[in-house]
């Protein structure tokens, strides 16, 4: 995404500064599905641990990545690296501890390609196409990812020239230890053809920890091939522009990453904590869901963060559209008043988007977001909405079938053959009827009887359409998931769907007719948060099936 221009309301935020803020570490409940954590850590760590995490907070610091990066350019200049003799280094930024920096240069231009064989390992051979400027170049520097830890990992560079010729290098590096305890295999279990899962990496972000952070990139086979670090809380997702990747490290701070995994920007949200999301709006802006410290409620905020300047302005607080609504809530167990959890955003266009709140199981479009923003209209139960100011604002549901419950990652779908004002939505729908905060509505009367975060029968993939016109919306598809009364997560690739069953500690692949093709379990403290498959088609690869 190029940035053509800024918002003028995150130019003055930049003007007026960020306020920085320190916040306290928030203890989780069992149900709870945001585990508050800073990059203040105060979990009990091991000493290596401790000393961990001093390198991760180094990792974060933008001048000693800028001081890496000069040393790396030191090196390239000080002598002629080739084909024949690369220069490599270990994972020098320290944003992937299972990645190698490769750079060298060729007489004739050629396309590069890598695959890493683990000596004596199980783990299958992990084959990519390297992303380069040009379809064939002279100069390369890439990171090799997908080294697998404590053993020697053999990796063969491949360079095709445009003729079609091909020549092989090889490098053999000793990878050590990984910095956390996870697995470096998943547990498998394989329903259909593993060869139609779809090519990429499932990104788990949020398997929650009380110790270190991580964000982990598998493979179709379960293999870790990826182990991003952060200061703590945890990665909600990743976004890319033209240049970079960006995603979540700690409750306050955003990092911005290039393609060899140097740290050109962190970006420090001051007062605000972010939580759950965030999304480029056209302009290249990111808008983050956040809480703003200083205020009684939490999870109801939206930001606005210019990506070039650093600058943080606030652009909604929910309470200027549901003031009335909120005055009736109650603080939950834990005395926080949660009153919408918003747990995702979309950016539509034009200064519209959508949210989605758990915590009214309703799915809400709000209009002018920039100027003076109102809410579009509801999709969720009338009943919750009946005798209030918002009532008339709920969509008309077309069809027999019990509305979402507690939904997550809600995305939204555009698709031409629809026509102006008809659009797709897809969402995890978790099923649950509860409303902590508003715990005086009878959800079972809206056919939503679960109301624990783990002990249920069926989750949901819910499609619906949704047609603005006539004021409605109705259930185009659906199947049943593990259950998972909080977190977890759906995404639609080209033709099948991830699913995450948070509670569960599983993700799985589904084929075009929902049908099962892989599922992966993994060892959970308590959750795995969300999980996005990415195949970095344009970043890290050229696209090309592993």
């Amino acid at each position: 995404m190029k940035k053509r221009k800024s918002i003028a309301i995150c130019l003055a935020a930049a003007a007026a500064g960020i306020v920085t803020s320190v916040s306290a570490v928030k203890a989780i409940s069992e149900t709870e599905d945001s585990r508050k954590q800073t990059d203040v850590e105060t979990a009990a760590l091991t000493k290596e641990q401790e000393m961990s995490l001093q390198k991760i907070k180094e990792t974060y610091n933008v001048s000693k990545q800028e001081e890496t990066a000069r040393e790396l350019e030191e090196k390239k200049n000080s002598q002629n690296y080739t084909a024949d003799n690369m220069l490599t280094v270990y994972d020098p930024f320290g944003t992937n501890t299972q990645s190698l920096y490769v750079y060298f240069n060729t007489d004739e231009a050629v396309s590069a390609a890598y695959t890493v064989h683990a000596a004596g390992e199980a783990a299958g051979d992990f084959s990519r196409q390297v992303y380069e400027d040009g379809t064939y170049e002279t100069e390369h520097e890439f990171q090799v990812i997908g080294l697998v830890p404590d053993t020697v990992n053999h990796i063969t560079i491949t360079l095709t020239a445009e003729d079609g010729t091909v020549t092989e290098r090889e490098i053999d590096h000793e990878m050590g230890s990984l910095l956390g305890t996870e697995e470096v295999q998943l547990d498998v279990t394989e329903k259909g053809n593993a060869a139609e899962l779809e090519d990429g990496l499932y990104v788990v972000l949020g398997n929650d920890s009380t110790a270190l952070d991580f964000i982990y990139y598998y493979d179709n086979e379960g293999t870790l091939r990826g182990e991003v670090p952060i200061l703590g809380y945890r990665g909600h997702r990743l976004i890319f522009d033209d240049d970079h990747m960006y995603y979540s490290i700690s409750e306050t701070k955003m990092a911005q990453v290039n393609r060899v995994g140097q740290v050109t920007n962190v970006y420090d949200l001051g007062n605000y904590e972010l939580h759950h999301d965030y999304v480029f709006d056209n302009d290249g802006n990111m808008l983050i869901l956040a809480s703003d410290q200083t205020q009684d409620s939490i999870e109801d905020i939206i930001l606005c963060l210019d990506t070039d300047t650093g600058g943080v302005m606030e652009v909604l607080d929910l309470e200027e559209l549901f003031g009335s609504y909120k005055d009736e809530c109650t603080a939950d167990d834990d005395g926080e008043l949660d009153w919408m959890h918003i747990n995702t955003i979309q950016w539509l266009g034009d200064g519209d988007i959508l949210l989605s709140s758990r915590e009214t199981s309703s799915i809400i479009k709000v209009e002018d977001l920039y100027d003076t923003p109102e809410v579009s209209y509801i999709i969720g139960s009338k009943s919750f909405w009946k005798d209030t100011e918002y009532e008339s604002l709920v969509l008309e549901q077309n069809g027999d079938f019990t509305v979402q419950g507690g939904q997550h990652s809600v995305t939204y779908v555009e698709d031409d053959s629809l026509g102006d004002g008809r659009y797709y939505l897809y969402m995890y729908n978790n099923n649950i009827g509860m409303s902590e905060t508003n715990p005086d509505f009878d959800w079972a009367s809206e056919g939503l009887t679960e109301d624990s975060a783990k002990e249920g029968e069926t989750s949901y993939y819910y499609e619906y359409l949704v047609d603005e016109d006539a004021g409605t919306f109705e259930l185009t598809d659906s199947f049943e998931v593990p259950y998972s009364g909080y977190v977890s997560s759906a995404q639609n690739l080209e033709t099948n769907t991830v699913i995450d069953s948070g509670f569960k500690g599983l993700f799985a692949e589904y084929d075009k007719d929902h049908e099962l093709i892989a599922s992966y379990t993994m060892n959970v403290e308590k959750f795995i948060y969300r999980v996005y498959k990415y195949n970095f088609d344009g970043f890290y690869f050229n696209r090309k099936k592993s």
